[in-house]
C-alpha cells in the first residue's frame, strides 16, 4: 500500500490547565483547510446556508443552523464556503480534551448518556434543529461567562442536553473513521464485526445468518430493524468506507482499490460510489487532495 504525503494535524490552543477552549466569532468566509486533532470538538454554525461540511467521507450542504460533535482524533473535517453568500455567519467552536472526563468519572451512571454520545461521535454526529435550539441560549452566552467554574457547568449542561436526543445522525462511515461498528444487539455486533474483518471476501446471507443461528429471512428483517439499514447496504457502506480511506491515504490505483475492498467489477464500483458519494472515485481523491494542506 503506497502512502501519500498529505498530512495535516491542527495544534489547538487548548492548554493542560483548561477544561475547554472556545472560539466565538462572526465571519463572512470559511478559509481553514481540512484538518484533524486529538481534541474533541463541538462546532455550531448559524446563518451559513450553502456551506459544505465535510466530516470524514461525509459531504453535506448545511442549512441555517448546524451543530456537529467530533471525537475521532484522526477524523478529518472542514467547513468550506461552498455557495454561502452570508456576511453574518456565526461560528462557535468548543474544543476539549478526552481527559476532561477521567475514567472513573465518565463511568458514573449520571454521565451514561454523555459517554454514549462521545463514543458515537467518533464518526462525527450532527444534531437535529430541536436539540440545537434547546442549548442555544446557554451556548450563546458561554464565551462571555466570567467565572470559569460556571462556564464549565454550562458546558457540561450543553453536553448533557445534547446527549438526551436519540435522533442524532452519524456522518462518516465507521471504516473511514477507523472504528468498529457498534450495536446494542450482540447478534448484530457479531455480524458487523465479521463483515469488517472479511469485507474483501464474498459475503453471503446464509453465512452471516448462520453466525447467529437465524434463518436468512429472519436475520435480514432483524438486522434492518436494529440498524436502519439493509444488510447489503451495510456491506456496501463498509466497503466504500475502506475504499475512500485508501483514496485519501494512498496512491493505489482505483482499480486496485476496487478489488481490494471487495467489489468485483470496476464499472459497478464506480456507479455505486457516485450514487453514494455524489462524485466518482477519481473526483473524490482529487477533491480531498486539494483540501489537504501541510501545517
Amino acid at each position: 500500500m503506497k502512502k501519500t504525503n498529505n498530512i495535516i494535524r491542527e495544534i489547538t490552543p487548548l492548554s493542560d490547565r483548561d477544561c475547554f477552549y472556545i472560539a466565538d466569532r462572526f465571519k463572512n468566509e470559511f478559509t481553514y483547510p481540512i484538518h484533524s486533532h486529538p481534541e474533541f470538538e463541538l462546532n455550531f454554525t448559524a446563518h451559513a446556508n450553502g456551506v459544505r461540511r465535510i466530516v470524514g467521507d461525509s459531504s453535506e450542504i448545511i442549512g441555517e443552523y448546524d451543530m456537529v460533535l467530533i471525537t475521532g482524533k484522526d477524523l478529518e473535517h472542514v467547513w468550506e464556503q461552498g455557495d454561502c453568500t452570508s456576511d453574518k455567519i456565526r461560528e462557535i467552536t468548543i474544543q476539549f480534551s478526552p481527559d476532561l472526563f477521567f475514567n472513573n468519572f465518565i463511568k458514573k451512571s449520571q454521565f451514561d448518556s454523555i459517554s454514549k454520545m462521545l463514543e458515537k461521535a467518533q464518526r462525527g454526529i450532527c444534531f437535529p434543529t430541536e436539540a440545537i435550539m434547546k442549548v442555544y441560549s446557554t451556548l450563546d452566552t458561554l464565551s462571555s461567562e466570567k467565572d470559569g467554574f460556571y462556564a464549565v457547568i454550562k458546558f457540561l449542561s450543553i453536553l448533557h442536553e445534547l446527549s438526551l436526543y436519540d435522533d442524532v445522525r452519524e456522518l462518516s462511515s465507521s471504516s473511514f473513521a477507523r472504528i468498529e461498528s457498534s450495536s446494542d444487539s450482540r447478534r448484530v455486533s457479531k455480524v458487523q464485526k465479521y463483515i469488517e474483518d472479511h469485507y474483501k471476501e464474498e459475503l453471503r446471507l446464509n453465512t452471516l445468518s448462520e453466525l447467529v443461528n437465524m434463518t436468512p429471512v429472519s436475520f435480514s428483517r432483524f438486522f434492518h430493524l436494529r440498524t436502519g439499514k439493509t444488510l447489503s447496504d451495510f456491506i456496501v457502506d463498509i466497503r466504500l468506507g475502506f475504499a475512500t480511506r485508501m483514496l485519501v491515504d494512498t496512491s493505489t490505483s482505483i482499480a486496485e482499490i476496487c478489488y481490494d475492498c471487495g467489489f468485483n467489477n470496476l464499472s459497478n464500483f464506480n456507479r455505486i460510489f457516485k450514487k453514494k458519494k455524489g462524485c466518482s472515485p477519481k473526483e473524490f481523491r482529487e477533491n480531498y487532495t486539494k483540501r489537504k494542506t501541510l501545517i
